[in-house]
């Protein structure tokens, strides 16, 4: 199994939910070639992740932003859907509420375009080291 590979995006996040017309987090996307269906997106108040409070992370998946940046999808913790102005709307739901965030979608979409070429759509289980993920199971 090679080693595996990350792509990182760092982008101003809008939080659109916010009382304050323009609150924006330092944001950044993630996504390891070793767990290929997932992404990640962080937010933090301090750009880049450095002093303050630790960023806050999201995991989901990587079909689901892809598909969400065209037309809605998702259902439960996580929606994405295009917005206006170029974003792409996240709206991430939990316990202690919810927010919907605005993203840049030509940064999501290059972002995208990088993850496809390290692990192509439908390669996904090509990627996992399944020996090693039951080796720590059954540890």
């Amino acid at each position: 199994m090679e080693a595996s590979k990350t792509v990182l995006r760092c982008l101003a996040v809008r939080v659109l939910s916010s009382p304050y017309p323009e609150f924006v987090l330092a944001g950044r996307l993630a996504y390891d070639s070793a767990l290929p269906y997932a992404v990640y997106l962080g937010v933090a108040e301090v750009y880049p992740f450095a002093g303050g409070e630790p960023p806050v992370c999201w995991t989901f998946g990587r079909d689901l932003l892809d598909r969400g940046r065209r037309a809605p999808a998702g259902e439960g913790d996580v929606l994405v859907a295009p917005g206006a102005d170029g974003l792409v709307l996240i709206e991430l739901r939990g316990s202690a509420g919810s927010a919907v965030l605005g993203v840049p979608g030509a940064q999501v979409g290059d972002f995208l375009d990088e993850t496809f070429a390290l692990v192509p759509a439908g390669t996904e289980t090509d990627h996992l080291d399944l020996d090693a993920c039951l080796a720590q199971l059954l540890v």
